[in-house]
């Protein structure tokens, strides 16, 4: 019970870190403005490890790297101190992990990713029924905009709702179910 409660905690903390680390890449791609509270919970959350990153992992076309490989490395730490949780002997393992605990790690981080995406739609959606004019709204703008944008040229607003948000959602659920969760059951098997 104790290790179920462990495995968890460290599952939902590191997951939440490398929400964060994407969402600091993303919203430096995306060019979102870091002057409201999203951003402004973001750089204090990041910034531990950021800055020390960046003299390490320089930047590649204006992108800061150092945020995804922090957060592929909180994904590797999360499924190494899950492996340990759960006994794995790591000492005597006949068989190459590594190969399927990088792509495990990499399956998290894309799974990250697609959880922003879908996380910042709804919080989107709602804001638009409540209250659109709140600080965090251009940015959410802002995010979920290359997702909408396309998705809205193909299909247009019926009767004067729009339902590419819902579009969005229902494929960002697809590639999770369909791509993501099969490889890492594939990887995880091989373990």
């Amino acid at each position: 019970m104790i290790q179920s409660a462990t495995q968890f905690l460290l599952t939902t903390v590191f997951s939440l870190l490398t929400m964060m680390f994407l969402l600091r890449f993303i919203m430096q791609a995306f060019k979102v403005s870091f002057y409201n509270p999203i951003g402004q919970i973001v750089i204090a959350l990041t910034d531990f490890a950021v800055k020390p990153a960046r003299r390490f992992i320089p930047s590649w076309k204006k992108n800061d790297v150092s945020t995804l490989v922090l957060a592929f490395i909180t994904q590797l730490l999360l499924h190494l101190a899950i492996l340990g949780l759960s006994g794995f002997p790591f000492a005597v393992a006949d068989v190459p992990i590594w190969p399927n605990v990088l792509g495990l790690s990499l399956l998290g981080v894309v799974r990250a990713v697609l959880d922003i995406f879908f996380y910042a739609l709804i919080l989107h959606v709602i804001l638009s029924w409540v209250n659109p004019h709140m600080l965090i709204a251009p940015a959410l703008h802002s995010l979920t905009q290359p997702i909408l944008g396309p998705i809205q040229r193909l299909m247009p607003a019926l009767g004067g709702i729009d339902f590419s948000p819902l579009v969005a959602i229902i494929l960002l659920q697809m590639i999770n179910v369909s791509v993501v969760d099969i490889l890492a059951r594939s990887l995880a098997f091989g373990i």
